[in-house]
């Protein structure tokens, strides 16, 4: 019997290798893991900042479509919109392109733009079709941050422009709005880019933009103005109309010019600050710099009478009405009105010596001493205007006034004051009405009424005479007037023109005329030759 080995004994002993080896299947992995790193970290490195915007509506905007764009190019898009906690406002968080990072700080401005008319100018018509975007005027000057407010009202855009930027300060805005127009010459050189109010809130601050080359034109002597709606003057030539353009008219606009007589001077820097004039006409009025404050106290109504009003001098304004208040006089047991008023010594001319007008300048109480005290200086009320009522302050000198001393109140020189024109006429009136009073109406009227009664009796009596006159009377006077002119028909045949007394008067006239030429022959022949008296006629020389 054969024996069988087991199959153990003919295997081979398996050889255990230990080592690793790459397999191909994972490079397909690998790429893959590797491309998408790549496109993760071009997306991230190409991603651009993240930052929110609240408006008060989001009206027009839609997320994942409104675009922001800067000068029509796109660099962001709007991803969410969403309310805020309290509802007050809506919360846009948008992403924009890279390299903006450098633009985000608080004085980068987003709005909103839309289809509008302003300063003129039609702007946003694109987006009635393509839909409202967000406008942005990136800035590289603020703090850095992500988080922004959207402006309700779109701003000028100047970023870029060649020109300047200016300030101006106003007691009010007025008509005048973020996009009006600039004027020099009634040229447009610009337009308002912002306003608001200023630091104190006194006022109101408002800032504009002149263009290339214009911007040169402002220099330090440079007087802004309203020049908004219609100017309407008149005055002894008629009536005048002058404003800018209809721009103006419609939707408010300034200008700018040198006052008449001043030079130029320096250029102005940018970001200067000038004042904005109400008109024109007050841009043509001086600058003064020094002041002087005098007290007036009056004890009459001041009504008509406000702050501003002009103190006038000779009708030539020296200063205004600073202040008005009421006093009760405790000595007087009386109330006054006690108004303080700014002269400007520089609107009075000198005609003398430079050191004496030097010296009266310097010494101004002296100076107002003399004029109350010598001159007679007084303050008084005056109508400045009819149609309105204003009143002004009138200083004039008066000879006949009772003397005064020059006093003091609150460290002010006090001006005496005199009743005013207005008050005149109420006390004369009242002294008119007094001596009316005084006289006996009472006893004039019964005296006119008594005789009336007489002159009533006396055109009676008259009227039985004169109906007795022509019942009686006038027939006789119509026989008396027949018989008159019976005697002027005689008498014009006596003496008519074929009359016989007319025919025999003209023949005695007639042989009156030869008497008198033969006695003036006879006189010539006397006195030619007077011997013919005794020897008669001279005859003939031959005879």
């Amino acid at each position: 019997m054969t024996s069988h080995a087991p199959p153990e004994q003919h295997a081979a002993v398996a050889k255990v290798k230990t080592g690793r080896s790459f397999s191909i299947v994972w490079i397909v992995p690998i790429v893959a893991l590797l491309i998408g790193g790549v496109l993760a970290y071009k997306a991230i490195s190409e991603k651009g900042p993240t930052i929110t915007i609240t408006f008060t509506s989001a009206e027009g905007l839609e997320a994942g479509k409104t675009k922001i764009k800067y000068k029509d190019v796109e660099v962001g898009k709007v991803e969410t919109i969403s309310l805020s906690d309290d509802l007050s406002h809506v919360i846009v968080t948008a992403e924009l392109g890279k390299g903006s990072l450098p633009y985000l700080n608080d004085k980068t401005r987003f709005w909103v733009v839309r289809a509008q008319i302003r300063g003129g100018s039609v702007s946003g018509l694109g987006t009635m079709l393509s839909g409202a975007y967000i406008g942005i005027d990136p800035s590289k000057e603020g703090t850095p941050t992500k988080s922004f407010k959207g402006l309700e009202v779109p701003p000028v855009i100047t970023t870029g422009l060649p020109g300047r930027h200016f300030w101006l300060r106003a007691d009010t805005l007025g008509s005048l709005t973020v996009g009006a127009p600039v004027y020099y010459r009634q040229i447009q050189v610009g337009q308002v880019v912002s306003y608001n109010f200023s630091a104190d809130g006194q006022a109101v601050d408002l800032q504009l933009f002149v263009e290339a080359p214009h911007h040169t034109r402002v220099t330090e002597n440079t007087r802004f103005w309203n020049a908004s709606g219609v100017n309407v003057t008149l005055n002894a030539q008629g009536l005048k109309v002058n404003t800018e353009s209809l721009v103006s008219v419609i939707s408010g606009g300034l200008a700018f010019d040198l006052p008449d007589g001043y030079a130029p001077g320096k250029e102005a820097e940018a970001n200067a600050t000038f004042r904005l004039y109400p008109d024109h006409a007050s841009t043509q009025e001086k600058t003064y710099t020094v002041r002087r404050y005098w007290m007036l106290y009056f004890d009459q109504s001041v009504r008509g009478l406000s702050v501003g009003a002009p103190v006038e001098l000779f009708g030539i304004k020296i200063g205004e009405v600073v202040s008005l208040d009421l006093q009760f006089d405790a000595n007087k047991q009386d109330f006054r009105v006690p108004v303080k008023v700014a002269i400007e010594p520089e609107r009075i001319g000198g005609v003398g010596t430079a050191a004496a007008m030097k010296a009266a300048a310097e010494n101004s109480e002296a100076m107002i001493k003399m004029l109350v005290e010598q001159r007679g200086l007084r303050a008084q009320l005056k109508s400045g205007n009819l149609l309105t009522g204003q009143l002004m302050v009138d200083l004039a000198f008066h000879k006949d006034v009772k003397k005064a001393k020059l006093t003091h109140a609150d460290g002010y020189p006090v001006i005496p004051t005199l009743p005013g024109s207005l008050e005149q006429i109420q006390e004369s009136l009242a002294r008119i009405t007094s001596r009316l009073e005084q006289i006996p109406f009472e006893q004039i009227g019964a005296e006119l009424h008594k005789t009336l009664q007489e002159a009533s009796v006396a055109i009676k009596q008259a009227g039985e005479f004169a109906g007795k006159l022509n019942n009686e009377t006038a027939p006789q006077l119509k026989t008396t007037l027949d018989e008159l002119e019976k005697t002027l028909v005689e008498l014009q045949g006596t003496v008519g023109k074929n009359s016989p007394l007319n025919y025999n008067a003209k023949k005695t006239f007639e042989e009156l005329t030869l008497t008198l030429r033969s006695l003036r022959q006879l006189t010539e022949t006397l006195d030619k030759q007077p011997q013919s008296v005794i020897f008669g006629k001279d005859g003939d020389a031959n005879e």
